[in-house]
Formats: C-alpha cells, structure tokens, sequence
C-alpha cells in the first residue's frame, strides 16, 4: 500500500503561470494526475467544486524533470575526489567507477536507487531520465530474469512516486572502429535484438503509464556502430511508447578526436550524417562542439542534455550555452552521476560557467526575458520535458500535476518581491534547510513539509547497501 497522499485539486496563494507569478490559482487535475483547470484568482464556487483540495502553504512552481541520471553512480559521491596518477581526467575517473560498478548486485543497485530519487524528490526535480547501462552479472551472463536491475530502478521509482523515463542502453564495443570490449564493460553489453527484447520483457512486466516511460540509450558513438544503432531504431518502431533517443556525445576532447580519426569529423557531425536526428533526441554534454555541429543540433530540434555539476567535477569542459540558447536551441539539465542532486545549483553552475568564460554577468537571459533564472528555469523545465517524453514542464491543461511549493518565510526568499524568488532560490546559497517544501508527482504529493513518507526506511537499506559494497572492495 502506497504511503504517498492523492489530492484532487491544489490551491495556492501564488503559482506561476506561463512565466508569470498569478494569485490565488486553483490547480485541478483528474484520476490520471493530468491538469484539467488552471484558475488564477478562483473563487469559492471554483474551490468548492474541486474535491479534496490541498491548501499550499506556499508559492507553487512547476516541478523540473531531470534528463540525465546514472542512479547506482550515487553511491560513489566522495570516493573518488583523489590523484590517482600524475593527472586525473574522466579517463581516470572512469577507472574507479568500473571497479566501483563490478561490486553491484541487484539489491543494492535498488536501494541507492530508492534513497537518490527521493533526495531528487525532496529537491524539486519530477521525473527522471534514468540512461541505464548496468544489466548483467559480473562476469557478462544475464540475470534471471534479465531484466533483474532495470526491474529494480523501475520499483524505486514507483515506490517514491518519482516519474522516470528507462533509458535501457546499447552498449556493445570499447572504442571506434568496433574494437572489441574490455573485461569490465562485460556487465553492459548487448546486441541491438537483446536490448529490444529486454524492452519487450520490461514493457509486459511494468506496463507504461503517465509515470513510466521507456526510450532507449545507444551509450555513445565509441560503443556502437552505425550499422546496430540503425537497427536498434528500425526495431525502436514496433515498440509502443518508446520514443525517447539519448546518447552521450563529443564530452571529452579525447572522445572528439577519435572519431575525427576515424570518420574525419566530429562526433555530432557524424551523428547528424548517418541518422535523422530529430526532437526524440537528446545529445547529453556536447560539451567540444564545432559551430557547424552546433546549428546542426539547434535546427534538428533535438535537446542538449547538459549536466553542469558532473561536467565540472570530470574537468569535461564547457558547453557553448550562450550561443546556443540564442540562435534558438532546446537544452534541459541533469544530475548525471549525482554529486549534485539540486536544479537550482546546476542552472547557477551553467550560469556561472559562462560568465566566466566571458567574464561577463547575466549572461544566459536575452531581451524577452532578461531575468537569467527565470529565463533558464523555464528553458531546462521544456527541454526536459521534451527528452523524458512526458507531458510536464509548466503547470497548465493537458500538462501533469507536477509541482514544488516554496516555502516564502525561508530564509533566502522571506520579504522578496515575486520578481525575484526564482533569481534568489537559483542564485543564493545559504546554511539553511531546502526553501522546497512540498513536491508533487502527477497530483500526488511525495513530499509534504520537507519530508518523503519512505525516507527513513530507505536511507537505512542505502547504508545497509553501502556497508555490503564495502566488504566486497
């Protein structure tokens, strides 16, 4: 039995409305968590006619979906802050976490995944786009069934109420040019027909609703071929709600000149080359990008799946932001491998990236909307709609109730004008509590007053995981 609370209806002191601050808004949704009416000033005809109505004790915001996570990466936060050798890079990094993935098992791999979401929950994203890669036993046999870790992200998903979008991802060589994998990557591979299967396997056993969407992930451009990539997407088509297409691109110099090695161009020229690359796709990172690649990827329509915290911890680069946003392009923000898990802080890091790479301020805002926040809030919350597939991302008709109330006597935005609670929520850091005081998933509330109903019980099962994986080290 669920412990988390349904309401039929929400009414709010201030909610925003189409990037704009409305009072006394009436939010009804119907059985499906879909919004139905969207009622600034409502009346109490409106608010009688609305069932179980929550009273927010707060300002409500629309809830920002996350487009890029490795959930089990969580459990690595902090271990990986070392020189291992005379000059850390990702190569390196990605060393730690292959040994760190080698010890997983399917328990454990659901636990971390429990306590991240609602950590993601408690921190105002909605949904998330889970890019799973993990499938096998250590030694590359499947599990029985083979869908044992994927079954397992799915449950702690549901059990939080936090949306996802399953990215199960194709992962099948080392490098370009189709050289075999190496030992520890065996417990990501398949073949484009058993990553179809498996989302055949997966569909059947956790049906898709309005919370549970797949997509698939051909990992990157080093990890397939053109030729299993084009037959994962033929076969992509007589999946039902499988719409969604990630992949990790150009992120790192050493990625962008092996395949100018090999093809002659860059990864997302190559990408754009040989696939119709369209508004299913998101290209997470696109951090080294040539001019040309980057108005290729803003005309196709596809999202840039930035994730600023990740990036910057890895020393990846990066992404050229301000261009992009003004020649029109769709970007959304991730956690990536989780050592960050706020919005807030990986808007106010892209932000801050730009400004200084021009040494410049308030550089991501433009004429329409020259509050850098809001104009940022508003773009990641689309972008990531579009990459996860749901229907979310502003609260309005035919969207899901996906909303976070900010408690307005926190200290970071009591006595502040409306105009400014997004800019301080974004760009203020404090020793204070989190000012998100209540989230809700599809009409459901997931957290009220600062708390999630599962919280204790999961951050136990983490440590009891956590405490397992370090007597396998």
């Amino acid at each position: 039995m669920s412990l988390l609370r349904h309401h039929d209806a929400l009414l709010a002191p201030w909610a925003r409305l189409a990037g704009q601050w409305q009072a006394n808004v009436l939010l009804r949704w119907n059985a499906l968590g879909t919004l139905t009416h969207v009622i600034p000033h409502a009346g109490t005809t409106d608010i009688q006619a609305a069932g179980r109505v929550y009273a927010a004790q707060g300002a409500v915001l629309g809830g920002m979906p996350n487009l890029h996570s490795h959930a089990f990466q969580s459990a690595m936060a902090g271990q990986a802050e070392w020189r291992s050798q005379g000059q850390d890079s990702f190569w390196s990094w990605r060393e730690l976490m292959y040994r760190f993935a080698a010890r997983l098992e399917p328990e454990q791999s659901h636990a971390i995944a429990q306590w991240l979401y609602i950590q993601m929950l408690k921190s105002g994203y909605t949904s998330v786009c889970e890019f799973h890669y993990l499938h096998h036993q250590r030694d590359g046999r499947p599990y029985r069934p083979a869908t044992a870790l994927a079954q397992g992200v799915l449950e702690a998903a549901r059990s939080t109420g936090l949306a996802i979008t399953l990215l199960p991802v194709l992962y099948q060589y080392s490098n370009f040019g189709a050289v075999a994998a190496r030992d520890d990557q065996k417990r990501f591979l398949n073949s484009p027909t058993q990553l179809l299967h498996l989302l055949e396997s997966l569909q059947a056993s956790h049906p898709a609703d309005q919370d549970r969407h797949y997509g698939v992930a051909p990992h990157s451009l080093r990890a397939v071929t053109v030729s299993s990539l084009d037959t994962l997407l033929r076969g992509l088509r007589h999946l039902p709600h499988c719409r969604s297409i990630h992949i990790h691109i150009a992120e790192q110099t050493g990625e962008v000149d092996a395949c100018r090695q090999e093809h002659g161009c860059g990864p997302v020229d190559f990408l754009h080359d040989h696939f119709d690359v369209n508004e299913r796709w998101c290209l997470v990172h696109a951090t080294h990008i040539s001019d040309q690649e980057r108005q290729r990827i803003v005309r196709s329509g596809a999202v840039a799946g930035l994730c600023p915290s990740t990036e910057a911890n890895l020393g990846d680069g990066l992404f050229p932001a301000a261009a992009f946003l003004d020649e029109g392009g769709r970007l959304g923000i991730g956690s990536d491998s989780h050592i960050c898990v706020d919005w807030r802080s990986e808007l106010r890091l892209l932000e801050y990236g730009q400004r200084l790479l021009r040494r410049q301020r308030n550089v991501l805002a433009n004429a329409a909307q020259p509050s850098v926040a809001d104009h940022l809030f508003d773009t990641a919350a689309h972008g990531g709609a579009q990459a996860s597939g749901r229907r979310c991302g502003e609260l309005a008709p035919g969207r899901q109730a996906d909303l976070m109330v900010l408690d307005l006597e926190h200290p970071i935005l009591a006595g502040l004008d409306s105009r400014h609670w997004l800019s301080a929520l974004v760009f203020t850091e404090r020793a204070h509590a989190n000012p998100i005081r209540d989230v809700f998933v599809s009409g459901t509330a997931c957290v009220q007053d600062g708390r999630h109903p599962l919280e204790e019980q999961a951050f136990a099962a983490y440590r009891q995981a956590l405490a397992s994986l370090q007597r396998r080290a």
